[in-house]
């Protein structure tokens, strides 16, 4: 039986116990019919139970029937889906006449007509065409149009969703539905009634706007008229949702009217164009432009050109004067517009020509709040347009630029985007001849300087003639190079380095230059090659770039050349060409690249294994091996004469400036030519890997050395180094492995198991015995401090648990070397003997190894599970739930992880029985702060009660635990009621929060890349985290939420949604409006605000006073602008002093002033006469209330701001100690004092007293 059959029944089965009746009928119910079923001797499936159901539902007759008959209706429509198409149409009549009697829209309640219409919709999905010209199908098919204008919500909508599902699912063969012209008519009609039945008018067009069908050729014409006629009757809701059934019947126009037709179409659809103003009516006439003239360039591509000028610009204003949503939507129409409706024929032509002026005028102040949708759209028709933007779109690629060269300009990654999708069009050489970079000088006042676009093009060029750099790019390159060593040759440094990083820009660009070009053979020439391969050797700082260059262009060329690729830059002959070309000098860059690659630091040498990587891959394989050969000559050399760093040489400011040993770099170049060996000199490799691995003195050499077998064992199976590793795995590999055990260096276990990783992937039945003698090591290194060795670990662990559920026998006496042994004798190789060889660690002496036995286990039972019986479950969880409450903290970290994973991965049946047992042992660790361990059981009793309920969590549950429970109850109350709340939001804030969370899920997509079984470990800490955050710090009433940019509203501004907007004054005089840089004189944000916050950065920032940093005191701040204050206040005399009281302030700080409690009553504050009003600066100037009390006595007012303002120092800038405790002191560094809110002095201590001369 079909399972979605099976888990709806099993629901229904559920409610057997339901104390609503209606419920509890319905499982009564089914439970009869599955025993009639049963003492029948039937089949259990779909067709039995309607056999069933049909014999019940004829039998009811008399005045009691009519509840029993509403029961066996809707097990009728939970069946009826799953049934046999045959069956049904040869039950369609009595069907059709039992249903019948249940259509009474009068008497029948909600639920029995939403079943009913659930079973009519079942069996006419069934039917044939032939079926389908039966009147009595037809008639049925009516009832339900009739029910999808009913004014009951639920009855419309269930029918609707019915008809929709019939309508768009027509029986084959036929393409039209039979019963489309049934629809049509009725929708006629009904839309023909609009003006005196608007009501029913609106739920035809609901049921049009949901129904994606192919409509009569015949009736498509009128009712497209109709939905026309619909938006002048001047009511917004019904003219929204014929813009919305518009565009849905678009979708079939293209097949159902011809080009004349389907223009009339467009033409009155565009003369309807709403106001602006009128959100979502614009928005769906928009969508309805959109795609009828998608739709329109299908049938005639040149026709509707020819109008999309107007159409863009007709457009355009609501980009300038609509809502945000408006902005938007017309944002994403002239998009669509600009990429689908321009024929590649008319990319030159004058119609363009009209589009790049309208789009030019968005650049005009006007447009200043919608500047980046217009870019964006700029961007795009640069895409569109490629070499044809050039040189229609000069003017506004220099518009965009001087835009973005305005200091103040706020869109400049908008405008960025539109001059990098411009050097993508035309080219970084015509883009240069539009915009030059003046770097050599200027000779005119008009040519400004424009370096910041050489960071710009580094991103943006693809596919450019790598001629144009050898020409013009590497002349101008030596220019700034001898213009920099002119400056340093005249002292003048500053201009020096400006002119070195224009020089390292330059050079920059020659990635993008080298990414695929068309003229390799022709630019590429030795000369070039000769001054790349010297300037990579000779000048340091351009080496990275040389190589970077070197490496695109290698790569993508191999690519290319062994990939058929039919829309790639060049073709694969070309390619193939290419390759050969640069094969030429390929053994002279790889010589000078190993002499760089053996100076250079250890941090450098990223980017030097990457180009030696690529020039590996075009060379020819003999000239690999020679290479090789050569190497490990050296290495041979190095390691006789190798000595282990010592400490100072792994220093990290040593690793910096020096190189490596020779052995070490040698190493290395052996490694990256591994995959290219044939089987002798991976011979060599692999002894030579031995050797290393043997080097436990030398982490780093024992580390390569199992890095390079991995780098064999890794090859396709085809290849010799891989072919030669399996054959060595018995008699060298395995035996290797077992024996260096004890000698792994700290440094050397990620790489060593990740080998072993790659070994157990392939093991024949003869080397099973690998696993358990290697799978202590791989469970100890679940422990390891480096998270990349712990994930190895994990690996090595399911590898070798896939490997073991493969089958097999295991040669015992080979794993633990004792012939004579019970443990000698052979096991057959099982997940279940898997889990028993992993669970042997729990026998260990040390925390350590057992909860690292404890962890393996979870993991790959996390992963196995469903491939374990349940009774082998059911004895694992019995015996790690033992160690929950082990007084060893590591181990029940362990176990609670455990308990962690089979809350979620195990069924509800096991986990039942086991909660009196889980739940007590995970309370004993609830009231544990150290290790989080609180927050961990929290967090697996919220797993428990969301898989298992409350009620059974609660009562498994301690009575001395019950608070938590009690908790949790309110918690999930709080949690519902909020939900709750929440469903009440209006459409549009469940749009624009449901961007919100889409937007967010995707950041954490990103951030987040781990596996699921660490979600399930770690990943619910930070959501009860978060959820904990939000119930502490609730909104306060009356509170607004914040409004995103753009949504403010300044005073005297009556537009709805446009941003506020300020003037930036300076001194040289009136602002000109006509000016073209006036809008960068203008800001969305408070200039004064930017200003206080720029002074509060720069007060924060430190200052040099006699060769130290010394950081501003704000209490100091304070302190001097008070008394500065009250000088002038003194200068100004008493009348300025009056009007300059604060009374307020007087009445909070004063001996006599008084405050207001939570219950509006007012509190004389406590002070003594000798409390100075100077303790209360210390107090926070965001709390109210009563004054704290002094930080000399002890209280429950004592908030510990004013600790330590007895060690203050009147002139120096620090602490200073006065015959008492040192000044770090005074607070008790202990976790109940350190919480907030609750800091108090502890310094009466007789110790204390010592300290302080005073006698106990």
């Amino acid at each position: 039986m079909d399972t979605k059959l099976e888990h709806q029944l099993q629901k229904l089965r559920e409610q057997n116990g339901s104390k609503t009746p209606h419920q509890h009928q319905h499982a009564a119910m089914l439970l009869a019919v599955e025993e009639t079923i049963k003492e029948q001797q039937a089949t259990v499936d779909p067709s039995s139970y309607f056999a069933a159901l049909l014999t019940l539902m004829e039998q009811q007759s008399g005045p009691g029937s009519k509840a029993l008959s509403g029961t066996i209706i809707y097990l009728l429509s939970v069946i009826l889906p799953f049934v046999s198409h045959s069956i049904l149409r040869a039950k369609f009549t009595t069907m059709m006449a039992v249903l019948s009697q249940s259509l009474d829209l009068e008497s029948a309640d909600v639920a029995l007509l939403r079943s009913v219409i659930a079973c009519l919709e079942a069996v006419l999905l069934a039917q044939d065409a032939s079926s389908w010209r039966q009147p009595i199908a037809q008639g049925t098919f009516r009832s339900l149009l009739q029910l999808s204008t009913d004014s009951k919500p639920k009855i419309r909508k269930r029918a609707q969703e019915a008809v929709s599902s019939l309508l768009s699912r027509p029986p084959p063969p036929t393409v039209v539905h039979p019963a489309a012209g049934i629809a049509s008519r009725f929708v006629l009609d009904m839309l023909g009634n609009a003006k005196s039945d608007t009501q029913a008018a609106m739920y035809t067009l609901q049921l049009i706007k949901q129904t994606e069908m192919l409509w009569p050729a015949d009736d498509f014409g009128e009712l497209c008229a109709s939905l026309m006629q619909l938006p002048r009757l001047n009511t917004p809701y019904v003219s929204t949702l014929s813009f919305q059934a518009l565009e849905t019947v678009f979708s079939s126009a293209s097949e159902a009217l011809n080009e004349e037709q389907f223009r009339d179409l467009l033409v009155s659809v565009i003369d309807l164009k709403p106001n602006v103003n009128d959100s979502a009516v614009s928005e769906a006439w928009l969508n309805i432009a959109q795609k009828g003239y998608i739709a329109y360039a299908s049938i005639s591509a040149e026709a509707c050109f020819q109008s999309l000028p107007d159409l863009i610009d007709l457009i355009l204003p609501d980009i300038e004067l609509g809502k945000q949503s408006t902005r938007d939507a017309a944002t994403r129409c002239v998009w669509a517009l600009l990429r689908e409706c321009i024929p590649t024929s008319k990319l030159g032509s004058e119609g363009v020509q009209a589009i790049i002026g309208t789009l030019a005028g968005g650049l005009s102040y006007r447009y200043r709040e919608s500047w980046a949708l217009v870019f964006l759209l700029i961007a795009a028709l640069f895409q569109r347009l490629g070499k044809f933007a050039h040189p229609s779109m000069d003017a506004i690629v220099k518009e965009v630029a001087n835009m973005r060269m305005e200091p103040e300009f706020q869109f400049k990654d908008e405008a960025d985007a539109v001059l990098g999708a411009a050097i993508r069009a035309v080219g970084p050489q015509v883009f240069l001849e539009v915009l030059p970079l003046n770097l050599a000088g200027v000779q005119h006042s008009d040519d400004v300087g424009r370096a910041w676009l050489l960071p710009l093009m580094k991103s943006h060029i693809r596919n450019a003639p790598l001629g144009y750099f050898v020409s013009t790019m590497l002349p101008l390159a030596d220019k700034l190079s001898s213009q920099s060593q002119q400056f340093v040759s005249q002292g003048r440094e500053i201009e020096a380095k400006v002119y070195t990083a224009l020089n390292q820009q330059v050079w920059a660009l020659l990635s993008g230059f080298c990414n695929v070009p068309a003229d390799i053979i022709e630019s590429f020439t030795p000369a070039f090659a000769e001054r790349l391969a010297n300037d990579m050797l000779e000048v340091p700082m351009t080496r990275a770039a040389i190589c970077n260059g070197l490496q695109t262009l290698l790569t993508a060329v191999h690519a290319l050349a062994h990939t058929e690729a039919a829309d790639g830059p060049i073709t694969q002959q070309q390619a193939l060409a290419a390759e050969q070309h640069l094969a030429r000098f390929a053994p002279d860059y790889l010589a000078q690249l190993f002499n760089v690659f053996a100076l250079s630091p250890g941090a450098a040498r990223g980017y030097l294994m990457g180009t030696i990587t690529a020039l590996l891959a075009v060379i020819t394989a003999d000239e690999v091996n020679a290479t090789f050969v050569k190497v490990c000559t050296m290495l041979d050399q190095a390691l006789k004469t190798h000595k282990p760093p010592t400490a100072a040489e792994l220093t990290e400011r040593y690793l910096e400036a020096h190189p490596p040993p020779t052995a070490h770099t040698m190493t290395d170049l052996a490694i990256v030519m591994a995959p290219y060996l044939d089987a002798e000199r991976a011979q060599m490799l692999v002894r030579a890997a031995f050797v290393l691995a043997g080097q436990s003195e030398d982490a780093m050499l024992q580390k390569k050395g199992y890095k390079a077998l991995s780098r064999l064992a890794e090859q396709p199976a085809e290849s010799p180094a891989r072919q030669l590793i399996e054959s060595a795995m018995s008699e060298q590999l395995i035996p290797m492995l077992v024996d260096s055990a004890e000698s792994v260096a700290v440094g050397s276990r990620r790489d060593r198991l990740v080998l072993m990783a790659l070994l157990s992937r392939n093991l024949t039945d003869g080397q099973l015995h690998f696993i358990p003698a290697m799978l202590s090591e791989a469970i100890v290194g679940t422990k390891e401090p480096n998270e990349r060795a712990r994930n190895a670990a994990f690996e090595t662990l399911l590898v070798m648990g896939q490997r073991m559920s493969q089958g097999g026998t295991i040669n015992m006496a080979a794993a633990t070397g004792d012939a004579d042994a019970e443990m000698a004798a052979e096991q057959p190789a099982t997940l279940e003997e898997f889990f028993k060889m992993s669970a042997a660690g729990l026998a260990a002496q040390t925390p350590h190894m057992i909860s690292a036995t404890i962890a393996a286990i979870s993991r790959i039972l996390f992963e196995f599970h469903e491939q374990l019986e349940e009774q082998f479950i059911v004895e694992l969880m019995g015996t790690i739930l033992m160690f929950v409450v082990h007084n060893n903290r590591e181990v029940a970290k362990a176990s609670l992880g455990f308990v962690k994973v089979i809350a979620v991965v195990l069924p509800k049946e096991v986990l039942l029985p086991h909660l009196p047992e889980i739940v007590p042992s995970i309370c004993k660790w609830s009231h544990e702060y150290k290790n989080r361990m609180r927050l961990r059981c929290r967090h697996i009793l919220d797993r428990l009660v969301r898989r298992l309920g409350l009620d059974a969590v609660a009562e498994a549950t301690p009575e001395e635990h019950a608070k938590l429970i009690a908790n949790m109850r309110k918690c999930q109350q709080r949690s519902q009621r909020a939900k709750e709340s929440g469903g009440q939001r209006s459409v549009d804030s469940e749009g624009a929060h449901a961007k919100t969370v889409a937007a967010a899920a995707a950041a954490v997509g990103k951030k987040s890349f781990g596996s699921t079984y660490e979600d399930i470990i770690y990943g619910s800490e930070s959501e009860l985290e978060d959820s904990d955050d939000e119930r502490s710090a609730p909104k306060k009433k009356g509170e607004k939420a914040k409004k995103v940019k753009g949504g403010s509203k300044i005073e005297g501004d009556t537009h709805p949604t446009r941003p506020g907007a300020w003037i930036k004054e300076d001194t040289e005089g009136p602002l000109d409006f006509l000016d073209r840089s006036a809008f960068t004189h203008f800001s969305s944000a408070d200039p004064t605000a930017v200003a206080t916050a720029k002074a509060r950065r720069a007060r924060a920032e430190p200052k040099m006073r006699n060769g130290k940093f010394v950081f501003d005191d704000e209490e100091d701040e304070a302190r001097k602008a008070k008394a500065k204050a009250a000088a002038e206040a003194a200068q100004t005399g008493g009348d300025a002093a009056d009007a300059g009281k604060d009374y307020y302030l007087q009445s909070i700080k004063s001996k006599d002033g008084y405050y207001r409690t939570a219950n509006q009553k007012i509190k004389f504050h406590k002070r003594k006469a000798g409390d100075s009003d100077d303790e209360m600066d210390i107090a926070s100037d965001g709390e109210s209330g009563p004054p704290k009390a002094s930080p000399g006595k002890k209280g429950k007012g004592n908030n510990g701001a004013a600790y330590g303002r007895e060690f203050r120092a009147k002139k120096a800038s620090g602490d200073v100690k006065r015959g008492n405790v040192d000044p770090y002191a005074y607070i008790p560094l202990t976790p109940k004092t350190m919480k907030k809110g609750s800091i108090t002095v502890k310094g009466n201590s007789k110790k204390d007293k010592r300290m302080r001369g005073v006698k106990g």
